[in-house]
């Protein structure tokens, strides 16, 4: 996406999705590693690790244990180091409050998980189109 030297943070807690994510990117062509965590905090773990790459997107999903997305975001963006980082919430939740909550914190897109792989594909286009001409600071 863009830098591909730069690694794509997936955060999901379903294996099931993980493997579809991974299988789209592959197909569109996204050729940066992605690291894949299973919940808010295993994620912020990763990121605050000394040495660890920032990376230069991170896919959410909202409802997850222990540490779920809303609550993910709002340590993040808490966090003079990992704020800017653009965060695309892709979830199967549609609910507006997620939506306005999720914007609120200041991500930078909000997809519903579509259940035909084909859609999902089109997501992960869509996602990888913005990225790439998109100018990050």
């Amino acid at each position: 996406m863009n830098n591909t030297s730069k690694p794509i943070l997936l955060v999901e807690d379903d294996q099931v999705d993980v493997m579809t994510i991974l299988r789209a990117l592959k197909e569109v062509h996204v050729g940066n590693r992605v690291v894949a965590m299973e919940n808010g905090e295993a994620a912020l773990e990763y990121l605050r690790e000394p040495g660890s790459e920032p990376p230069c997107i991170i896919l959410l999903d909202l409802n997850m244990p222990i540490m779920n997305g809303i609550e993910f975001l709002q340590n993040i963006k808490q966090d003079p180091l990992l704020r800017r980082i653009p965060v695309i919430v892709l979830t199967t939740s549609e609910e507006q409050q997620d939506k306005m909550r999720s914007f609120d914190l200041g991500v930078a897109g909000y997809m519903t998980k579509p259940v035909d792989y084909r859609q999902f594909v089109e997501v992960v286009r869509s996602i990888n189109l913005y990225w790439t001409i998109s100018e990050l600071p």
